[in-house]
């Protein structure tokens, strides 16, 4: 089946940068729309940002625009996301999911485990 983890947490301070990677194995994730979400401590899992399989859509939550960046290797079935100008309110969960769609869905079927993020000074 397929599975996801991801990759790339850890501590950083207000400001700094952190790239997460979520890298697919047990099958490929041709023609699967991937998504990231965010859990912060107490509170439910929200999307933040979602890619189709080429690249050529992708959507942000208003939380993160301009200053996070969705991106995929298909060759290598890793999807980045990339996270600037971090603030303390990024903190928590990170979780990639993905479903096999054209666009990117309202829910997703196949999950990561989550890798914690946490921005503080």
């Amino acid at each position: 089946q397929l599975q996801l983890v991801e990759s790339g947490g850890g501590l950083v301070h207000p400001g700094g940068s952190l790239t997460l990677s979520c890298t697919a194995s047990g099958y490929s994730l041709d023609r699967y729309a991937v998504a990231w979400f965010h859990q912060a401590p107490g509170k439910e899992r929200q999307p933040i940002s979602c890619i189709t399989f080429y690249g050529r859509r992708t959507n942000y939550d208003d939380s993160v625009k301009g200053r996070f960046t969705i991106s995929r290797d298909n060759a290598n079935n890793t999807i980045f996301l990339q996270m600037n100008s971090l603030k303390p309110e990024d903190t928590g969960i990170y979780y990639c999911a993905a479903r096999h769609s054209s666009y990117c869905p309202q829910d997703f079927n196949y999950w990561g485990q989550g890798i914690q993020v946490t921005v503080s000074s």
